[in-house]
């Protein structure tokens, strides 16, 4: 696969839509996909997952997305590198709010463990076999995921060194 890869080849290779932003080939497998095509991806010589993260697109589910992608209030999106083509590749997967779990990238690409759970802390999202599925920024005991649109702001009272109360 090379940067001319064109949409339609892509889509019929991983069997999910397929398409380019900015030059960059993105895939939109179903949550059913996801790790099918993540593990084609990987035989395919993308051996490298250079980042893993969530979005929340609580009121903007009319964004653009290709014909068949239904929009979710979420979405997880990978991208792999493959060092020897220096080729990148964009994964977009809708999580609904209803059922907001994903399978676990870490048998194929461990250095997402970390990663997962950084989503998993800041937006709820839950990913099935991971090793570790804890808190990675925020105190085992906070209540709510920060990165949610819909989390509520709020304030922590600095207080500073030598200034009474």
């Amino acid at each position: 696969m090379t940067t001319e890869t064109s949409e339609a080849e892509l889509a019929e290779t991983f069997g999910c839509p397929a398409t380019d932003s900015c030059g960059q080939q993105v895939l939109f497998p179903s949550r059913e996909q996801y790790l099918e095509v993540i593990g084609a991806l990987a035989d395919a010589g993308y051996s490298m997952c250079v980042d893993l993260t969530g979005v929340d697109y609580l009121e903007y589910f009319d964004r653009p997305l290709p014909e068949g992608v239904e929009a979710e209030r979420f979405e997880v999106v990978v991208n792999l590198l493959a060092i020897a083509r220096r080729s990148r590749v964009r994964v977009r997967v809708q999580v609904p709010e209803s059922d907001a779990s994903l399978a676990s990238l870490f048998d194929i690409y461990p250095g997402t463990e970390a990663m997962e759970r950084e989503v998993f802390d800041m937006f709820g999202i839950s990913f099935d076999d991971h090793p570790d599925l804890t808190r990675i920024l925020m105190p085992e005991d906070w209540l709510g995921h920060p990165l949610r649109k819909d989390y509520e702001v709020g304030r922590i009272p600095v207080q500073f060194k030598g200034v009474s109360q």
